[in-house]
């Protein structure tokens, strides 16, 4: 059996993720979450989707990057300006 790297627990479903060539294994997506998923640089919140990035900073939505001053970014189409 392996063992989650986050909680500790024995699992026999464990699981590994391999990312930027290190491999964790866990076993459950709540701690793999916990471990590997980024962090919005403006309320702090766990990126579970794609997410936006700006000048190599990540968010959570169009709304932080904005907050942040990231003015480019957009959410969705009717929200682009049109060149």
């Amino acid at each position: 059996m392996a063992q989650c790297e986050v909680c500790g627990n024995e699992y026999y479903l464990a699981f590994q993720v391999v990312t930027a060539g290190v491999t964790h294994t866990f076993d459950c997506f709540e701690c793999a979450i916990h471990k590997l998923a980024p962090i919005c640089d403006h309320c702090n919140c766990k990126i579970l989707g794609h997410g936006v990035e700006a000048q190599g900073t990540f968010f959570c939505c169009a709304h932080c990057a904005h907050a942040s001053g990231s003015h480019q970014i957009v959410d969705n189409a009717e929200h682009a300006q049109l060149s």
